[in-house]
């Protein structure tokens, strides 16, 4: 029987092992830099995106090997954008995964550097780790769909929007569209990457692709309701921010027990886009009600 748990934990020691590789310490005059990088780096965390490439490769039938340098890369952009997001000019978080954020301990400055350095270096651990076998098309094309989840079209453009639409009442039709890019992009990126460097058909991409868009809706859903519901021990992230924000968020625009069933019925969404799967698809089915019941 499939135990997800055990899964997502052993899957979680292959990236931290690849991560602390991906990015070494480094003495001289950039050693902070390096430092800070790998402060929030290895800080732990769920690694639920890196998980989900890996995971999306063997789903078609691919080795974890032909996806472990790009489940790194993506990781460190999902870092990046939480060193970024925690800046006094953005959220202004002073905690993070239980640790003070990384302007906190490093300064504003370095912390900006050592996301920059992420977000760049992470598209160099993709072109130095993808195995031989794999078709240049198909690293060419995951790169291209990581470049855009993560720049101004998805991961940027996102929370340009989040800041602009503080104090706004957004309609639904448009928090979900700036979840899609803040939240959404790189869980995209991140299974249809993992999938496509596993070998992945057009068709088993555009299930994929339904499956992601509703697994990163999900995720924010659960977010906001987390932010509402949780404490700041079980989150190791400071609650109750977005509303004092005036942000935009679904517990304020559909209410908390109407936030619960809309993610639940994006939960249905993404296995019902996983039905033409075989058990290899296990770790995603679990994932998808893991996300929706997760406690932080």
């Amino acid at each position: 029987m499939f135990e997800l748990d055990r899964y997502l934990k052993e899957r979680a020691v292959l990236i931290e092992r690849a991560l602390a590789a991906s990015v070494k310490p480094h003495g001289g005059p950039a050693g902070r830099l390096f430092e800070a990088m790998r402060y929030s780096l290895l800080a732990g965390g769920k690694r639920l995106r890196p998980i989900l490439a890996l995971a999306a490769c063997e789903a078609v039938g691919g080795r974890i090997e032909a996806a472990i340098g790009f489940a790194c890369a993506v990781e460190m952009i999902h870092t990046y954008s939480l060193i970024h997001d925690d800046l006094p000019c953005m959220d202004d978080d002073d905690l993070r995964r239980g640790r003070p954020t990384n302007h906190k301990v490093y300064g504003e400055a370095i912390a900006t550097l050592a996301g920059d350095g992420l977000l760049t270096d992470a598209f160099k651990v993709i072109a130095q780790s993808v195995p031989e076998g794999v078709p240049a098309a198909a690293v060419l094309a995951t790169i291209a769909e990581l470049a855009d989840a993560a720049g101004s079209a998805g991961m940027v453009a996102g929370q340009a929007i989040d800041l602009e639409s503080e104090g706004k009442h957004l309609k639904l039709d448009q928090l979900e569209y700036l979840h899609s890019k803040k939240t959404g992009a790189l869980f995209r990126a991140s299974i249809l990457g993992g999938a496509r460097l596993g070998g992945a058909s057009a068709a088993q991409l555009e299930s994929l692709d339904a499956y992601a868009r509703a697994l990163g809706l999900a995720f924010q859903v659960v977010d906001d309701l987390l932010d509402v519901e949780a404490t700041t021990e079980q989150l190791g992230k400071s609650t109750q921010k977005d509303a004092a924000a005036g942000k935009n968020t679904y517990p304020a625009l559909l209410g908390i027990e109407e936030s619960h069933r809309f993610a639940r019925q994006l939960e249905r969404r993404a296995l019902g886009a996983l039905s033409g799967f075989d058990s290899r698809a296990e770790p995603l089915r679990q994932i998808a009600t893991f996300v929706v019941e997760r406690k932080l």
